[in-house]
């Protein structure tokens, strides 16, 4: 195994290991800090991330604005609190050792007003931004204002070409590295175009080579690009490290971190990860946001699947062969295909008798109680992305609508993220119950002997075991 060398990144020599940052209350200050201690680069998540009261309890990001405009002000002023309560508590863990970054995802709502108000309370404390899930222009921008170096991640040469020739070239030394985020192993939300096929993986080095490239045309040889997705031991990369043709890399770790003893999950889902099983994990385009993401394969997702399986089209006028009459919870009349009929009077004597219409002018059909539960979730939307499939919500005035109807076939993400990283230690349901974010290789967890007997290392100890190559 070759030697880790430092590299430098954002003007200072750390360890080439990143923290991958990871949404709603799970890349704290407490592991981002002591990521940062050990010598690499630690990353905050300011995406809703929690702040505390006077005794040190979670404040509950409860809401009570009657509309959804109210809520999403309610939801940037937690944001932004609890960006500024991480960034503090890493700060002082880090001691002033590695780096430390706050990642966002720029799909958020209100993206650049939470990260502009983190960045002003907590000044001087964060080194680096990190942004992806979307195309985020004015990344540069918002670095350059308060002085600090911005790391954006995409999946491809393309939208990097992209990012540089609009708006990145105008802010070049503030360039700290390029994350290439592969969109087949990386947890979390990808970024799969519509040209790529998320059953047929492409191998990273041609596309990180091809990344490369493009960079030295714009003369940044230099500049880091980070490996995000799938990395686990660094013997597996070792053809990657002191690569010619590569130029300086660094390796980001978003699933290994959530294995620590600074990791805030709950040990429910901490056990979950160690019985994970190859295959285990789920690529699917159930997310509001309507990016690919991928986690664990659970009763969640089965929901999901199943609720997407129980579906038919609709025409409001008869027309072709829609022209069996049917109404929507006896009111509604519209139209459907006499075999599909059938399949919505199985459905309903199995008790799938809720009909719910979507955008793409089908019904799905779910029980009474799931069908509520739903209408109840969209009801109250906060706004917390800047676009929701799930409850149309849009950040853009005057309507804040994104003008298509609200899809049943999605999910409130604000809600499941904060159920599951706020359960209780001994809750199992809710790494059912709940969506769990997780990198493809996850299920290595039950495989690696660093991990034999249910050893859970802590974040400088699992530094120490990458440094080793495995």
């Amino acid at each position: 195994m070759k030697t880790i060398n430092a590299i430098r990144m954002g003007g200072s020599e750390i360890l080439p290991l990143i923290e991958g940052g990871k949404g709603v209350s799970v890349s704290t200050g407490v592991c981002s800090g002591h990521w940062a201690a050990a010598g690499g680069a630690g990353t905050i998540s300011v995406v809703n991330a929690d702040s505390y009261d006077d005794d040190g309890r979670v404040v509950p990001q409860l809401y009570t604005g009657r509309t959804r405009r109210d809520r999403h002000e309610e939801m940037v002023e937690f944001a932004i609190a609890g960006g500024i309560t991480q960034a503090r508590q890493a700060h002082e863990l880090a001691g002033g050792r590695g780096r430390l970054h706050a990642n966002i995802l720029w799909e958020m709502g209100a993206a650049e007003r939470v990260i502009t108000g983190v960045l002003e309370g907590a000044r001087g404390l964060i080194q680096g931004l990190t942004c992806g899930a979307g195309m985020p222009y004015r990344l540069s921008e918002i670095a350059a204002r308060f002085g600090v170096h911005y790391y954006p991640i995409v999946s491809s040469a393309r939208a990097f070409n992209a990012l540089w020739r609009r708006a990145y070239s105008k802010t070049a030394g503030l360039l700290g590295g390029v994350v290439y985020e592969d969109p087949w192993l990386a947890g979390g939300h990808n970024g799969l175009s519509n040209s790529e096929n998320p059953e047929r993986p492409e191998a990273p080095l041609p596309r990180v080579l091809e990344l490369r490239r493009t960079m030295r045309l714009f003369g940044l040889g230099d500049t880091p690009i980070i490996m995000a997705g799938g990395v686990w031991w660094l013997d597996e990369w070792e053809d990657w490290i002191d690569n010619s043709d590569l130029g300086p890399i660094a390796f980001q770790f978003g699933t290994r971190p959530l294995l620590t003893r600074e990791s805030p999950i709950p040990e429910a889902w901490k056990q979950r990860l160690m019985a994970l099983r190859q295959g285990d994990i789920f690529l699917n385009k159930f997310s509001p946001t309507g990016f690919y993401s991928s986690a664990v394969k659970n009763g969640f997702l089965e929901e999901l699947r199943e609720r997407g399986e129980r579906q038919v089209a609709f025409s409001p006028e008869p027309v072709g062969e829609h022209v069996a009459p049917y109404y929507i919870s006896g009111r509604r009349l519209v139209f459907l295909t006499r075999p599909d009929l059938e399949r919505a009077r199985g459905w309903e004597a199995e008790g799938f008798s809720e009909a719910m219409r979507t955008p793409d002018s089908t019904l799905v059909f779910d029980t009474r109680a799931a069908a509520a539960q739903i209408n109840a979730d969209q009801t109250a939307c906060m706004g917390c992305l800047s676009e929701c499939r799930f409850s149309s919500w849009s950040q853009r005035g005057p309507g804040y609508s994104n003008g298509h109807k609200a899809d049943p076939r999605s999910f409130c993400i604000q809600k499941t993220l904060q159920s599951i990283s706020h359960a209780a230690d001994d809750d199992i349901d809710a790494t059912e119950r709940n969506l769990m974010f997780s990198g493809h290789n996850a299920y290595r967890f039950a495989s690696d002997p660093f991990y034999s007997n249910g050893f859970v290392p802590t974040v400088k100890q699992l530094v120490e075991r990458i440094l080793t190559g495995r």
